[in-house]
């Protein structure tokens, strides 16, 4: 279930969310893969990889503190966008042959649940509003 009745709005209910759960745990993928990027010309990407990886996780946060489920849904939409990012960053570690293919399939496999949580998410608070 993604919604919490506002009335009943908790200090960090975004805690009980799964996908802010599945997000941190994403964050940690990202963060043992990204220390594979070590070559010298890959360490402004993987610090924008590791800034996005943060970026979905946070958001979900602060957007679970906003008074109404359209503001919360920007957020999220936020945090789809750092999922986006992610992907991207780590396609473009792949065509500099600074990742295997398989964990690139890894990270866009998750990265893929992420976005349909967070797809659907908006979706039932775009409804609910």
């Amino acid at each position: 279930m993604y919604l919490v009745d506002s009335r009943a709005m908790s200090a960090f209910r975004f805690k009980q969310f799964k996908v802010y759960k599945d997000a941190k745990e994403f964050r940690r993928q990202v963060s043992r893969l990204v220390i594979k990027l070590t070559d010298k010309r890959a360490y402004d990407l993987s610090a924008q990889i590791r800034r996005a990886s943060l970026s979905i996780v946070l958001n979900i946060a602060e957007g679970s503190a906003k008074k109404s489920d359209i503001d919360f849904a920007r957020f999220l939409e936020i945090s789809s966008g750092s999922v986006n990012e992610v992907v991207a960053g780590f396609d473009v570690a792949h065509d500099e042959n600074l990742i295997s293919s398989e964990d690139l399939n890894l990270i866009e496999d998750k990265a893929r649940e992420i976005i349909n949580q967070l797809g659907g998410f908006i979706k039932s608070l775009r409804v609910k509003s």
